[in-house]
């Protein structure tokens, strides 16, 4: 019966430690140093929540940057026992899980490719991401499409490239990760410099 009542209260004791406490201790730290951060890095324009700083946003129009495609995915609405594309779908963030062997990635990356025109194109621009959810691409895949928007914006190549490369954002700490260009910040500043 000893052995039941101690196993009974460090049950309790931890399940309020670490199920309320730290938890609660935790947010409460996030919400006092980190608030953007925290509460999911939130893009407004005004008083209007656009989009996150961490998740990408699927932009089609010629007069915007596209991000990586996206291989996410929702229950088709016609019959549940199905999936369709849904771009960026947070509820649903995963992989394609195709290897470099796979015949639906070949086809996949050909078709987008030959989507983008003649040329290399970047590898982030025909490969979709681990999560399906990259709200970066790399400045060459920006550049790659700086003839394209500045043609559907009316504007010179050089103006929309300067904006480009104004959007590019180095190595945190100066040696983690690789040079990146948000998509939404880019397409923002875009709006504002040229609309």
């Amino acid at each position: 019966m000893s052995q039941l009542r101690a196993a009974l209260v460090l049950t309790v004791l931890f399940t309020l430690l670490t199920g309320l406490a730290y938890p609660l201790a935790i947010t409460g730290l996030g919400q006092a140093m980190f608030p953007h951060p925290a509460n999911g890095s939130l893009v407004k324009r005004g008083e209007v929540v656009i989009g996150s700083a961490l998740i990408g946003q699927n932009f089609t129009a010629d007069r915007y940057f596209h991000g990586r495609p996206s291989a996410t995915s929702a229950a088709d609405p016609a019959d549940a026992t199905k999936t369709i594309d849904a771009p960026y779908n947070a509820a649903n963030s995963t992989g394609s899980n195709l290897g470099p062997s796979s015949k639906a990635l070949a086809e996949a990356v050909a078709a987008r490719a030959q989507a983008l025109g003649e040329g290399p194109q970047p590898a982030d621009l025909v490969t979709s991401s681990a999560s399906g959810l990259d709200p970066h691409i790399s400045p060459a895949g920006a550049l790659a499409q700086v003839a394209r928007v500045a043609q559907a914006r009316g504007k010179p190549e050089a103006e929309i490239r300067a904006l480009v490369e104004r959007q590019i954002e180095g190595r945190d700490l100066g040696l983690l990760g690789e040079p990146r260009v948000n998509v939404l910040a880019l397409n923002l500043a875009l709006d504002a410099a040229a609309p």
